[in-house]
């Protein structure tokens, strides 16, 4: 009944681990060295295996008797396409190459995709499908693209289900964390217009759908999005966080595309000066201002799953959460 879980000790990942633990289904956690394994420690039936995705032989072993695997892990930021690809396709195939050696009692690989992959909405915001040809924008999108058919060339050989979340939110996530910090500082700047929709997911509701993806009838190499069941605007988003926080932004700041192209460009060159990976670069302008919104009804029908946790309920215990632990 043992589930393998990689990228434990993200934001994802944690709340995968945390959700197993509390139903009592043992999950053996794949670390690194360097990896903050607070958390993980603290929740019973986790067992802790230090070893990278990198390592062929380690994810083999560790996936010896294990009735899934949940693959979480990944890079968002790196320092060039390759590495993007060598992390995050090589990465995968070794997972696979664990789950084909696992033995007979093995289940299901989940694969936890990005929204990246199918890449942006049209300016009407019309929701993508999973069944849309993938349209990434990105080397980030690319290289979990190039995952994703990685693992559905094996959909015959080995059961296999892609999730493709929407934006993920909630509490020890440090990417919206910048949105409460801007509240807080009462100056609140923003990507292109507040109308923008997108489609959101919180943690815990992500995390679920995971582990649903783990037991539900449904065919091997189905492919499906994760998100909330709506459609919001940043504005919906910026107004949820001002009410979390109990005040207001006294002023919103549109940024101009051709201003943060230009803060991108200084971003690269910064990362290339000091070999260090970025998460703004000029690439990654092409999806800051666009509509993302995605369709995930098929999920919800499929996995007998349901997200429970609406924006407003969301960000108020993120922001309770940031609160908590010190992070605000």
């Amino acid at each position: 009944m043992t589930i393998l879980l990689t990228g434990g000790s993200g934001f994802l990942g944690s709340h995968v681990a945390e959700q197993l633990s509390l139903a009592g289904r043992p999950v053996r956690a794949l670390v690194r060295k360097t990896s903050d394994t607070r958390f993980l420690a603290s929740l019973p039936g986790v067992e802790l295996v230090d070893a990278s995705i990198s390592d062929r032989e380690a994810i083999v072993r560790a996936a010896a008797g294990v009735t899934a695997i949940v693959h979480c892990a990944g890079l968002v930021k790196a320092r060039n396409e390759d590495e993007f690809h060598q992390v995050n396709l090589g990465g995968t195939e070794n997972v696979l190459a664990a789950a084909a050696a696992a033995g007979s009692g093995f289940r299901r690989l989940v694969l936890v995709s990005s929204q990246t992959v199918a890449g942006p909405s049209d300016p009407q915001g019309t929701p993508v499908s999973a069944d849309s040809p993938p349209r990434p924008l990105t080397a980030y999108g690319r290289s979990k693209r190039a995952a994703e058919r990685a693992v559905l060339q094996q959909r015959d050989a080995l059961p296999v289900v892609v999730l493709r979340p929407a934006a993920i939110y909630g509490p020890r996530d440090r990417e919206i964390l910048a949105f409460f910090k801007a509240v807080n500082s009462r100056i609140l700047p923003y990507f292109g217009s507040t109308q923008h929709r997108l489609s959101i997911v919180h943690g815990a509701d992500a995390a679920a759908a995971c582990i649903a993806a783990i037991d539900a009838p449904v065919a091997s190499g189905s492919v499906y999005f994760i998100d909330d069941g709506a459609v919001h605007t940043m504005a919906d988003l910026f107004d949820a966080v001002e009410r979390a926080m109990g005040k207001k932004a006294w002023l919103r700041v549109p940024l101009p595309e051709a201003l943060v192209r230009a803060v991108a460009l200084g971003s690269e060159l910064y990362g290339k000066a000091t070999n260090q990976a970025q998460m703004l670069t000029r690439e990654k302008c092409n999806e800051l201002f666009r509509e993302w919104v995605c369709d995930g009804a098929p999920a919800r029908r499929d996995l007998g799953w349901a997200p429970k946790i609406e924006i407003r309920e969301g960000i108020r215990l993120t922001a309770a959460w940031y609160r908590e632990a010190g992070w605000l």
